[in-house]
């Protein structure tokens, strides 16, 4: 468990978060620019000093100014991925990555040997090559392997995406999930990306001017006010868990148990039996008050009308699909015309190919 209550005055601006989340996972930092993600993070790694506040990692307590209590930076075994990668050009990857080794502390191991990261982050090839000969993205593989080889009790990566275009940001995602999965050390995404907290993140935190305005679970927190007006009305959507049935590979198509239905969706490689993590977007749900007939719609699922809210110039259609919720967007004059209420009985359509459905083996 990794438990924060912590307050910062940084000139005019006052960080003043609290919050819990289950360990190991990674917890995703969420919000906008200036909210104060990179403040938090930097008190978790003890680089900077809380005016108040607790910090307790795994039960250990690394800080708790009521009682005069702080963990110096050097003995919390913090691995810290930056912006930029921040290589030594000096040193070939193999040095780079020899570097983080040797700051494991003795008999100390949370990650996997010399060997096995090379593996997990695809570096074999990249061994005897400098800094400046790598991509963007490949830097940033290597400053993940240096810091993972360090043997860190916990995780902390600031944005590691933020400086690469979209090309190399999808060649470095799949290595973060790679990580994710194969081993359990506590791991703090900070993101202003949603769709990369989507694919990472087993609990999210958002943050707003300072503040935890809403935390939990990927689902739950997809379905709260507070991060529509931050993620926007085009990304207003659900988080949905469910278990691939089958794969359909001549149209790279697999079906997915989710809630009390079975949807169709996009989901590059995914196998029967693994679970998958999908985001079903407001815009692209339809609702019908019968069920339909003679349609080339083939996610037709039958739910329950949970709540209706305003926002906007439209409304917010909750549904609950026998255990998952989901949401749709539609005019106000079709939640008139429908006469849509609380407990109403209605089906959910949704393309097979406005979905895509991301591998989600970590804990949980």
């Amino acid at each position: 468990m990794l438990e924060v209550n912590v307050r910062q005055q940084r000139g005019d601006f006052l960080l003043d978060a609290s919050f819990t989340a289950p360990t190991p996972g990674v917890i995703a930092l969420f919000g906008r620019s200036g909210c104060g993600k990179t403040t938090l993070v930097n008190l978790l790694a003890g680089l900077l000093d809380a005016q108040q506040g607790l910090i307790r990692v795994a039960g250990e307590v690394w800080l708790d100014s009521s009682r005069g209590l702080k963990l110096a930076a050097e003995k919390r075994r913090v691995g810290y991925l930056f912006q930029e990668a921040r290589l030594f050009p000096h040193f070939n990857v193999r040095g780079n990555l020899q570097y983080g080794a040797r700051r494991a502390p003795a008999g100390a191991r949370t990650t996997g040997s010399f060997d096995d990261i090379v593996a997990l982050l695809g570096l074999e090839s990249l061994l005897e090559r400098r800094p400046g000969g790598l991509s963007g993205g490949e830097r940033q593989r290597v400053a993940l392997g240096r810091a993972l080889l360090a043997q860190p009790r916990l995780l902390l990566l600031d944005e590691p995406l933020s400086s690469l275009d979209a090309a190399r940001r999808e060649e470095v995602l799949p290595y973060f999930e790679r990580l994710r999965d194969a081993w359990s050390i506590p791991m703090i995404f900070v993101s202003h990306q949603f769709d990369d907290v989507l694919r990472l993140a087993t609990e999210v935190i958002v943050l707003d001017s300072g503040r935890v305005i809403a935390a939990g679970d990927a689902a739950a927190v997809s379905l709260t006010p507070a991060l529509r007006a931050i993620v926007g009305p085009d990304a207003i959507g659900a988080v949905v868990d469910g278990t691939v049935l089958r794969r359909d590979a001549a149209e790279d198509l697999v079906d997915v148990a989710i809630g009390g239905g079975v949807l169709r969706i996009n989901s590059s490689g995914a196998q029967p039996g693994e679970r998958l993590r999908v985001q079903l977007l407001a815009r692209d749900i339809i609702i019908a008050i019968s069920e339909p007939q003679g349609l080339s719609v083939r996610n037709q699922v039958r739910g329950t009308v949970v709540q209706i809210t305003s926002d906007q110039d439209s409304d917010l259609v909750e549904v609950d699909i026998g255990g998952a919720h989901i949401l749709a967007r539609i005019t106000r004059s079709a939640t008139a015309a429908l006469a849509l209420a609380p407990g109403m009985t209605v089906w959910a359509l949704v393309k097979a190919v406005s979905t895509r459905g991301h591998a989600f083996r970590s804990p949980g």
